[in-house]
């Protein structure tokens, strides 16, 4: 598919969107991301790879009702789109390609005293 390689985070932020349907919106991928991976994102860096997966088609978006509690703003909660779901499963199965064509003998470390 040409044009919708995914790059590591971009990646990540994919997989978020999934963990959390159907609440996945900036702040939750922003905080899930560090709940599970433990690395620092800033909301902009996650809004950033938001927009190019969806310049890209890859995931959709739509506002929620706007509440008290956010000052009346609407939250952007966004999806996985089929041709999302299908990039997902090409890197998902390009990585697997590669494990298994890993020599079992590459991973084993040596320890040295």
């Amino acid at each position: 598919m040409k044009g919708t390689n995914l790059g590591e985070f971009q990646e990540l932020v994919l997989l978020t969107i999934g963990v959390l349907y159907p609440e996945a919106y900036g702040v939750s991928i922003k905080d899930e991301i560090r709940k599970k991976t433990g690395r620092k994102v800033t909301l902009s860096t996650v809004h950033g790879a938001l927009n190019r997966l969806e310049k890209k088609g890859l995931v959709s978006s739509e506002f929620g009702e706007a509440t008290s509690i956010r000052g009346g703003k609407r939250k952007r909660y966004f999806t996985i789109t089929s041709s999302g779901v299908k990039a997902l499963e090409e890197t998902r199965e390009q990585r697997e390609e590669l494990w298994n064509a890993i020599p079992q003998q590459a991973l084993q470390v040596k320890l040295t005293t």
